[in-house]
C-alpha cells in the first residue's frame, strides 16, 4: 500500500472543500481529494442563486427570521446568525476573485425565492450560479502552488487512531493509497442518489456521512431529507432541476387537470417553504390519480424567461418541452439533506483532528427545512470557517503500519442499488408513516452483511455507504413520532412531545438525545 504524509486533507470539491483549500493554501500542502472529476459535486448543478444582503432594502435580521422561520423550529440560531452576518464578506470576496453575477445597470440583479421576505438572491448566467462558484473558486485555488488534486479516488475509510483522524484510506485505480494528514475535512456533499428519484448527480451518495460514522463520529438530524417540488417529469428525459427561482419570478403550480392549487395549502401559495409545496403537489397528484403536477410560465413574457433561464429553456427544449409556451411537467425529487455529520461553528466533529463542511455537515443552520439558496452560501461561510479552525488541529502526521484491506466482491450490487433507492422513495420519502418505515428496515437489515466487508470498486464501495446512510435515515425517521419540517409522518401529523430535541447517532450509541438517553 501507497503512503504519502500532507499537512490538510480535504475530501470533496464542491464548495465548501474549495473554500478550505483557498483557506489553507498559505499555510501548508492541501491534497484535494475527489471521486470524479474536480467540477463534478452539487455545487456545479445548483441553478437558483446564492442568498446573502446585498441591497439597502434588505437587512441581515430578516435573513436570519426566514432562515429560522423556514428551518421550523429547529436551527441553531447562533449558526445561522453566523451564516447572514458573514455571507455579505464572503460574496465581496468572491466578486473581488472574478465572479460575474447578473447585473440590472450597475446594481447586482436580485431575485426572490420561496420563504425569502426580500429579493436577495444572487445568480450568474441566469440559472448558473452554481457553474460560475465553481469556475471562480477552482481558479482561486489553482493559484497556490500548495494546492494539488487527487481526482477520480473514492475515500474508503478514514484512519483512526485512539478517537483521532489522522487521515484517509484512499482508492484509485485498484490501488490503495493511505494519505496521512495533520487535518481531515470532509467536504463530499449530501446523498441524493439513495432515491429512485432525485436532482443529485451519481456522485451524491452519501459517502463522506458513512465513513465519518464507521469512524466514530457523530450524526444528527438524519431524518430530514429535503425534496424539491419541481424537476422534469418525463419517461424520456433525466430528472431535472427546475430552479425555485423560476416560482420566484411568477411560475405557477396546475395539477393535471390544469387547475392552480397552492392557494389552498399555503398564504404564500407557490412561494411557500419548500417542504409545504412538495407534499401539496403529491396530494394533487394523488387526488387527480396522475405521476405529475405543470409548472407554467405561459403568462411570462417569452423573452425575459429565456433570458432568465437560458440553461433550462435550453435543456427543456432538447427533450421536447418549451418552457416559454408548454406546461412542463414535474414531480418532486429528493434534493438536500439538511442532517449530516454533527459539527460546532468551526467545523469540528467529534473525532479530533476531522472537519465537516457543506451539505456533509450539520451545524444546524438549516433545521428541519433548508431555506432556498443558503446552501451555497453555506458552503462559502463554513468552508472558510472550517479551513480556518483546521490550522490548530493537534494531529501530528506519520506514516505507520497501514490496515490490511481484503475486498470482497457484492453480487448483483446494481440490483441491490436500484432497489435501495426504490424502497428509499417508496417507504422513506415525502410522507412517511411506521408501517412503511419498518417494512423500509426490515428489507435494509436483509442487505446489512454488505457493510460489514471492504470491497475494491467504486460502485460496491458506494453501495455499502448508502445502505449505511440510509438505515440511519429509517432509523432517525422512525425515533421522530412528530411532524416537522421535511419530516412529514402520516401517523404522527402533529410535532409530538420533546419535538425540539435533536437525534444524534454514533456507531456504539443509536440514539442519543438530552431528553432519552441511549438505546444500544
Amino acid at each position: 500500500m501507497r503512503q504519502e504524509i500532507v499537512d490538510f486533507l480535504i475530501i470533496g470539491s464542491g464548495v465548501a472543500g474549495l473554500r478550505a483549500a483557498i483557506e489553507l493554501a498559505p499555510y501548508g500542502n492541501v491534497l484535494v481529494v475527489t471521486k470524479d472529476k474536480p467540477t463534478e459535486s452539487n455545487t456545479e448543478y445548483a441553478q437558483g442563486g446564492i442568498a446573502a444582503v446585498m441591497s439597502d432594502e434588505d437587512e441581515v435580521g430578516i435573513h436570519l427570521e426566514d432562515t429560522l422561520k423556514a428551518g421550523d423550529g429547529l436551527c441553531n440560531e447562533g449558526t445561522v446568525r453566523t451564516l447572514v452576518e458573514e455571507g455579505p464578506e464572503r460574496i465581496a470576496e468572491l466578486i473581488s476573485w472574478g465572479a460575474e453575477f447578473d447585473k440590472e445597470g450597475s446594481k447586482l440583479d436580485l431575485t426572490l425565492e420561496a420563504a425569502h421576505s426580500r429579493r436577495r438572491v444572487l445568480h450568474a448566467q441566469g440559472d448558473s450560479t452554481g457553474k460560475e462558484l465553481t469556475r471562480v473558486l477552482l481558479s482561486k485555488a489553482r493559484s497556490f502552488p500548495s494546492v494539488r488534486r487527487y481526482p477520480f479516488a473514492i475515500t474508503v475509510d478514514l484512519i483512526i487512531q485512539d478517537n483521532e483522524c489522522h487521515g484517509a484510506y484512499v482508492l484509485r485505480d485498484r490501488e490503495m493509497t493511505a494519505l496521512y494528514a495533520r487535518a481531515t475535512i470532509l467536504a463530499t456533499g449530501g446523498g441524493g442518489q439513495l432515491y429512485s428519484r432525485t436532482t443529485n448527480p451519481q456522485v451524491a451518495t452519501g459517502d463522506g456521512m458513512a465513513i465519518a460514522f464507521r469512524a466514530g463520529a457523530e450524526l444528527e438530524d438524519m431524518e430530514f431529507i429535503q425534496f424539491h417540488p419541481t424537476s422534469l417529469y418525463s419517461p424520456t428525459a433525466p430528472q431535472f432541476l427546475l430552479s425555485e427561482a423560476m416560482r420566484g419570478e411568477g411560475a405557477l403550480l396546475l395539477n393535471s387537470n390544469g387547475r392552480r392549487f397552492m392557494q389552498s395549502y399555503h398564504p404564500l401559495a407557490e412561494l411557500a417553504p419548500r417542504d409545504i409545496v412538495s407534499r401539496a403537489i403529491i396530494s394533487e397528484m394523488v387526488k387527480t390519480g396522475s405521476n405529475y403536477a405543470y409548472l407554467d410560465l405561459r403568462h411570462l413574457r417569452r423573452d425575459f424567461v429565456r433570458s432568465r433561464f437560458p440553461s433550462i429553456h435550453a435543456t427543456c427544449l432538447q427533450y421536447g418541452f418549451d418552457i416559454t409556451g408548454d406546461l412542463i411537467p414535474i414531480s418532486p425529487a429528493a434534493h438536500y439533506i439538511m442532517g449530516g455529520v454533527k459539527t460546532d461553528a468551526g467545523g469540528r466533529t467529534s473525532v479530533k483532528g476531522l472537519f465537516a463542511a457543506g451539505e456533509v455537515a450539520c451545524t444546524g443552520v438549516h433545521g428541519a427545512n433548508r431555506l432556498a439558496s443558503n446552501s451555497l452560501l453555506e458552503g462559502l461561510v463554513f468552508g472558510a470557517r472550517t479551513g480556518n479552525t483546521a490550522l490548530s488541529s493537534p494531529i501530528n502526521p506519520s506514516a505507520r503500519d497501514t490496515a490490511v484491506f481484503s475486498p470482497a466482491s457484492i453480487r448483483d450490487h446494481d440490483e441491490i442499488r436500484h432497489a435501495l433507492r426504490k424502497l428509499m422513495w417508496d417507504r422513506v420519502g415525502i410522507i412517511r408513516c411506521d408501517t412503511s418505515l419498518r417494512e423500509a428496515a426490515s428489507r435494509l437489515l436483509a442487505w446489512n452483511i454488505i457493510t460489514e466487508r471492504d470491497y475494491a470498486t467504486r460502485r460496491e464501495l458506494e453501495l455499502k455507504n448508502m445502505l449505511t446512510v440510509a438505515e440511519i435515515i429509517v432509523q432517525a425517521a422512525l425515533a421522530r413520532k412528530g411532524s416537522v419540517g421535511a419530516h412529514f409522518r402520516s401517523d404522527f401529523k402533529d410535532r409530538g412531545e420533546n419535538w425540539q430535541q435533536h437525534f444524534t447517532w454514533d456507531k456504539n450509541c443509536i440514539k442519543l438525545s438530552a431528553q432519552e438517553g441511549c438505546n444500544q
